[in-house]
Parts: C-alpha cells; structure tokens; sequence
C-alpha cells in the first residue's frame, strides 16, 4: 500500500494466524515503549486488516482518523481478526450447537405425536367395533325377515333338525313328568300328615277306651306303618324328582344353548351367502369387484363357524342321548319297584330299594318329614 512507508512504528501491532498476539521480544518491546494515558485527538484509530486469511502472514494493525471522545481513556491491546482457522472451528461449534438444540426440541414433539396415537387407537377400535357389529346385525335381520316372509333361502340339515325337535320335545315332556311327579309328592305329603295324625287319635282312644283296646291299637299301628312306609316313598319320589330336574335344566338346556348358537351361525352363514349371491348377479367393474372379494372373505370366515358349530351339536347331541339313557334307566327303576312294594306293603323291599340307590332319609323333629338326596 501507498501509506506503508508514513505508518508508526509504534502502531504496529504483529498477530499470528490463529489470532493471537505476537509474542516475540521486539514485538514485545515496541508493544511496552508505547506510552499510555490519554490519546491526542489526531491520533489515529487502529484497525486491523490482513492480506490473505489463508496464508501465513502476520496481520497489520491499520490507522485511520479518530472520531471519538479526547478524554475516554483507550487499551492499548487492540481487537485482532481471526485467522481462517479459527474462524472455521466458530461456524463447526456453532451448527453442532443448534443441532443439539434442534435434536432437544424434536424429541419431546416425536414423544407427544405417538402419545396422541396410544390415546387414540383404542377409541379408533371400539369404532370399528361397533361399525361391523351394526354391519352384521343388520344384515342377519334382514335375512331373518326375508325367512319369515318366504322371500329368503336357508340352509338346512335335514337329520339334525330332526334330532333337535326331538329333543325339544322331550324336555316338554319331562318338564310335565316333572310336574306331575311333584304334585304326587305334595299329596303323598298330605296323606301321610292325615296318617299320622289318624294314628295318634287311634292310640288315645286304645288308651281311654279298655273295652275296645285292641281295634283301636291294630289301627293305630297300621296308620303308623302307613306313614313310616308313606316316607320311605316321598324319599323315592324327590330323588327321581331331582334327578330328571337336573337332566332337564342343566344337561339338555346346555346342549341347547349350543344349538342356539348354531342357529345364530346359520343366520349369518346365510346372511353373507345371500349378499355374495346378489354380488355375484351384479354387474363386474373396478367398483363392484373389492367389494366382491371382501364379501367372499367374509363368506368364507362364516361358513366355517356354521360347520364347526353344526359339528360340534352333533357331538352335543349323541353324548346327550347316551346320558340321557343311562340317568333315565335308573330313574324309572327307582321309581317303579318304590311305588310297587309301597302298594303291596312291602316294607322290606321298599327299605331295599332306597339302600340300592343309595337314598337316606331324615327325620326332623316337626310333623312333615324331610329326605336327603344321593350323597
């Protein structure tokens, strides 16, 4: 430069590369001789300017005129630029530190994001839920409707219907042997009190009538045995009633919740039977053509649970007959050979046949006696 040559000594200040003073002994030198205090008003203020940040020269502390107060008092040790090097590690620090920053601030909003999702699928789901839910009732009421009215298609297994009608059947009919067989009990209840009670009386006669002493004990004794036999019988009979009431209400009346749900699955087998048909009928485009093949997934999923379903009643079904055999073939012995030696005043074998089903009767203290079941 042209001023080069006209510049103080004085105000020459050497720095490295890397920013920092020169600390050599004649730099170190001329930097002390320059006297401090108050700096005249023409001199000049220094700025620091550098040929080339990138190469190895030492940067020149400039002049120019000086603008600002006479009295403020000034450093001697002037800012100095920073080299290239420096300059690059600013900027490197710098981008990794609103890295950091920019990783801290996306981590709690990635956080909250999927936190909204967790909350929101469960609702998403019971929506769904409900959706099919309505899908499939209606159409299974739309299926039943056509059925009733002569307008629908059902599926129907000719053999298993049979058998289930007939155990419908059966259940009626046992529920009124039931029925019966409990009102014989009642009025056995009632005759055997009115026996006891006759007895008595006849006992008390014996005793205040010595004329007619022995009528009136042969009478008291047979109304007594009456009774006694009387108990023995009602025994029987509540055992036979609680036996076939347990057959009824819990054996076929679980077979038949099966069979309602099997029933329920032919509803719906048919239901999506039916609409696969009137999509088949329909014409075939871009439209028509998902909505088929949904349909047909579906078709499928239901024709499987209506033939497990009708296997598994006709499992139900057999283990129930051959139950239902077995329970009632004991029964009706009980029932028969009890009621026989009663009205053939056979009180040994009446005795017999409770010990063969092994019935035990209590006697309380009151005047209707009571029974206790197979233990």
């Amino acid at each position: 430069m042209a001023e080069e040559p006209n510049r103080s000594s004085a105000a020459e200040i050497s720095v490295t590369t890397n920013g920092n003073l020169d600390q050599s002994p004649d730099t170190v030198f001329q930097r002390d001789s320059f006297p401090s205090g108050p700096v005249p008003q023409n001199l000049s203020e220094s700025s620091v300017t550098s040929s080339n940040f990138a190469s190895t020269t030492e940067g020149i502390i400039e002049s120019g005129p000086f603008t600002g107060s006479a009295s403020a008092p000034t450093s001697p040790v002037v800012p100095v630029a920073p080299s290239l090097a420096v300059a690059s590690r600013l900027a490197r620090s710098s981008s990794e530190s609103h890295a950091e920053q920019g990783t801290m601030k996306g981590q709690p909003n990635s956080g909250a994001v999927v936190l909204a999702d967790d909350l929101k699928s469960p609702a998403m789901e019971k929506l769904d839920l409900v959706r099919k839910w309505s899908i499939n009732t209606y159409k299974c009421t739309r299926q039943i409707l056509s059925e009733k009215l002569g307008r629908g298609s059902r599926t129907v297994d000719l053999e298993l219907e049979a058998q289930i009608e007939v155990l419908r059947d059966n259940k009626r009919k046992y529920q009124n042997v039931i029925k019966l067989a409990q009102t014989l009990a009642n009025q056995l209840s009632q005759i055997m009190l009115t026996q006891k009670q006759l007895g008595d009386a006849f006992a008390d006669l014996s005793l205040k009538s010595p004329e007619l002493h022995e009528e009136f004990g042969y009478n008291a004794d047979t109304q007594k045995l009456l009774s006694k036999n009387g108990e023995n019988l009602l025994g029987a009979i509540n055992f036979f009633i609680a036996s076939v009431n347990t057959l009824v209400d819990k054996t076929i009346e679980d077979t038949l919740i099966n069979i309602k749900q099997y029933e329920a699955a032919r509803v719906e087998y048919d239901a999506y039977r039916t609409d696969l048909e009137e999509l088949n009928l329909g014409p075939r485009d871009a439209t028509t053509l998902p909505k088929m093949e949904q349909s047909q997934q579906l078709f499928q999923v239901y024709r499987e649970k209506f033939e497990k379903m009708r296997n598994d009643v006709s499992v139900k079904l057999k283990f129930l007959e051959e139950n239902k055999v077995k329970v009632l073939h004991n029964q009706l012995i009980l029932f028969h050979n009890a009621i026989a030696a009663y009205y053939a005043g056979n009180q040994q074998q009446l005795e017999q046949t409770l010990k063969q089903f092994h019935i035990k009767l209590k006697m309380p203290g009151g005047d209707t006696p009571s029974w206790l079941e197979e233990h």
